[in-house]
């Protein structure tokens, strides 16, 4: 039986056949039951039926009910027709079938724990560990993971035994019987895309169609960083819209990091109503232990700051909906490293047999570390050796000392320190194209935008209180871009190759001509001097080494490291670790 008005409230509970279902949601999900077969579904996001008939029933009586509908005609088919941003849940008590899916993206999330014949389930990992019956610790595989990562990547959560669905994932039960799938792959199907021209059209006009599905009559307005992404996204809805869209940027007043500039540029070229924002040391300070608090994971991408203040500029200025440009990087092309990735690569283009005598002769060289271009040769070879993905972790922050001199033993001693390599590779072959730029795509995909980016706006846009959509995941243009040759994404070190090309006089010179810079955050920088944050961080640090964790004596090595001239590189990590010990102290 299922109270099927408790998930707005937060707790559903269904048992079929000695299958007992509890699960736990956020309110404003689509609910239905279906007297006749007994099915009961529930839906969270923002769905889209391409099939006719379930589009009508949504239309009429809610997506759940479609859901129901259209699964008792195709069984778990009705995926392949639902698309958009979506948790679905569907029970078919007299079958002892359960269905969990989220949508292709990994825009929404489903996280579930399973203890004999109960399934608890929750859009959140936190509100699953808390479940009496599941009462699950803190996942110390999840901590390692969580610090190599920046975020617990999934299928992980940082709950011992509860997990998370990946994008365009599945969980079917049937009876006491438990298995995941992945509902879809994009295709690579590069046939029918030599005629470039009609490829840039074809991109415009799904670009305009994505941005006019996810405006509202509410108000509606765009995230602009000055980036090519946030840029068009805001264009468009000016287009769409008939009147200029209001725009929100953030700055920041340290070298290096604020990118106004640009989204001025970009502002006045679409007549766009610019709302700008700086923020400031003690807006971060203040922010620190709301992050913390915000996430039910871990969280250590310290753009989730400025993104809650720019949606907090967001909310204060009367828009209820705001547009985000996260998804262009990972579709089109965008991040620097797919071209940097492409100079090693051409090593392996090298016949095996010149490789095995030309490597001894510069890894050997005689003083070849006091000879600068000896030594970029080596490191040229000896990263060239190392294969992808596993390349891509090459400087990561955990890679620079012995994990024996970071953690302490008998942390280490219970925790797989390969693991979070492992998920990489895995996301990388998983790929359907045997290129290496569509792997990377496909890994960062999974990496990047699901666990990361989508998380930091989706969460820092609800605690600010702001509804936020990502036209760049669209179905239809993400599927438009599997059709495109590598080329046309990534050729000779251009980035978005098509893309720019498409955009090249709807976009402002001076945007298509940017190098990508990131939102990033002056923490490190603002570390150096501010007394307040200078507090919070040696409170968090001095707490955390009383943990088992890391090391005393890493922490101190890190701080002074951080004190020495490298503030912003060594504040990156300062934040994670600060992170980490505000959660745990909410969670642990």
């Amino acid at each position: 039986m299922l109270a099927a008005e408790g998930l707005t409230r937060g707790d559903v509970a269904v048992e079929s056949s000695g299958t007992a279902v509890v699960a736990a949601g956020r309110a404003g999900a689509s609910i239905a039951q279906d007297a006749e077969s007994g099915c009961i579904a529930a839906v969270l996001g923002r769905p889209r039926w391409t099939n006719p008939e379930a589009a009508d029933v949504a239309a009429l009586r809610g997506d759940a009910a479609a859901a129901i509908a259209h699964y008792r005609r195709h069984g778990h088919g009705l995926l392949a027709d639902l698309h958009g941003s979506f948790a679905l849940v569907i029970a078919d008590p007299r079958s002892r079938k359960l269905t969990l899916a989220v949508d292709r993206s990994g825009a929404e999330r489903l996280c579930f724990a399973r203890v004999g014949p109960l399934l608890v389930f929750s859009t959140s990992a936190r509100s699953v560990a808390r479940h009496p019956a599941i009462a699950a610790p803190v996942n110390r595989q999840a901590l390692f993971e969580y610090l190599y990562c920046h975020m617990v990547p999934s299928p992980d959560t940082a709950f011992a035994g509860v997990e998370k669905l990946l994008p365009a994932e599945c969980l079917e039960l049937e009876g006491t019987s438990a298995a995941r799938r992945h509902y879809w792959h994009l295709a690579y199907d590069t046939g029918g895309a030599d005629d470039d021209e009609a490829s840039k059209r074809r991109f415009i006009e799904l670009v305009q169609q994505a941005v006019a599905r996810q405006n509202d009559v509410r108000p509606t307005g765009a995230f602009l960083s000055g980036g090519t992404d946030s840029s068009t996204v805001s264009g468009m809805l000016g287009r769409i819209a008939g009147k200029p869209a209001d725009t929100f940027s953030i700055g920041f007043d340290a070298q290096g990091f604020d990118e106004l500039e640009y989204a001025r540029i970009t502002s006045k070229h679409f007549g766009t109503r610019a709302h700008e924002y700086y923020v400031t040391p003690d807006d971060v300070a203040e922010a620190i232990p709301l992050i913390a608090a915000a996430y039910d994971e871990p969280f250590g991408n310290a753009s989730a700051a400025p993104t809650y203040f720019c949606a907090k500029l967001a909310r204060e200025n009367g828009i209820e909906v705001v547009l985000a440009g996260d998804g262009g990087d990972e579709f089109f092309g965008g991040n620097a490293r797919y071209a940097k990735q492409g100079v090693f690569e051409h090593y392996h283009g090298l016949p095996s047999a010149l490789r095995r005598v030309v490597e001894p002769l510069i890894l050997n060289f005689p003083l070849g570390a006091s000879l600068w271009p000896v030594r970029k040769a080596q490191s040229y070879v000896r990263q060239a050796r190392i294969p992808l993905p596993d390349r891509l972790e090459t400087y990561n922050f955990l890679h620079r000392d012995p994990l024996q001199e970071i953690f302490e033993a008998d942390f280490l001693a219970g925790i797989d320190p390969d693991r979070p390599l492992a998920l990489m590779r895995e996301a990388y072959f998983r790929c359907a194209s045997p290129e290496p730029v569509e792997r990377m795509m496909h890994l960062d995909h999974k990496f990047t935008l699901a666990d990361n980016d989508l998380r930091k706006v989706s969460r820092m846009c609800e605690a600010a209180g702001v509804e936020v959509r990502f036209p760049f995941l669209d179905d239809d243009l993400v599927a438009f871009s599997g059709t495109l040759r590598t080329d046309r994404k990534v050729s000779n070190g251009r980035l978005r190759v098509l893309f720019k090309d498409a955009l090249r006089g709807f976009l402002p010179d001076e945007t298509i001509a940017k190098s990508k810079h990131g939102f990033g955050l002056p923490f490190g920088v603002w570390l150096d001097s501010h007394g307040p944050l200078q507090a919070l961080a040696n409170d968090a640090l001095a707490s955390l080494a009383q943990r088992g964790i890391i090391r005393p004596a890493y922490l101190e090595r890190l701080r002074e490291a951080h004190a020495s001239g490298h503030a912003s590189y060594y504040g990156v990590m300062i934040w994670v670790l600060v992170q980490m010990e505000l959660w745990l102290r909410h969670n642990a």
